[in-house]
């Protein structure tokens, strides 16, 4: 560890500064988590919309968000994964859909004709990463193995379906 060892005295006490460009990279080596990670503090996915927020069976909705304010960094083969529950609790839709690196998207899907009126809850996260930092650790990898949410709630829109 190169550097230039400085004592200071602040108050009557002594303190040890260690400067230097080795010991900057050394630390800057300690906060890495591996080469496959992201360490750029929390960065939750954009809030997403549904549209409409009413729909009949057949006709078409748009789940879209914008860019991410922070960079999430998902990479060019990002996917988003959207799902659909109607009303009775049955998964009507679970599939993904193309993502830009920085999680803005726009997919589409049509209502299925035997669907049944009532509320339905529309799911919208990002496919195959541990998306979930709101702890304040950086869980972005770019690998798919082994992922674990940390503490999140996964966000819900509602669509309303009638007849």
């Amino acid at each position: 560890m190169s550097g230039i060892l400085k004592q200071l005295r602040i108050n009557g006490t002594a303190l040890t500064v260690v400067l230097g460009l080795g010991v900057a990279s050394a630390l800057a080596g300690c906060s890495a988590k591996g080469p496959t990670a992201v360490d750029d503090g929390p960065c939750m996915p954009p809030e997403y919309s549904v549209s409409p927020a009413v729909a009949r069976p057949g006709s078409e909705v748009v789940v879209s968000a914008p860019a991410a304010t922070c960079n999430p960094r998902y990479g060019e083969n990002a996917r988003i994964q959207v799902t659909v529950t109607g009303a009775e609790g049955n998964v009507v839709l679970d599939t993904k859909g193309p993502m830009d690196d920085d999680g803005a998207f726009e997919f589409t899907f049509a209502i299925p004709q035997d669907m049944p009126p009532g509320t339905s809850e529309v799911t919208a996260i990002p496919a195959d990463v541990d998306w979930c930092d709101d702890t304040g650790t950086s869980n972005r990898l770019k690998t798919t193995d082994d992922l674990d949410r940390t503490s999140c709630v996964i966000p819900i829109k509602l669509l309303q379906i009638t007849r």
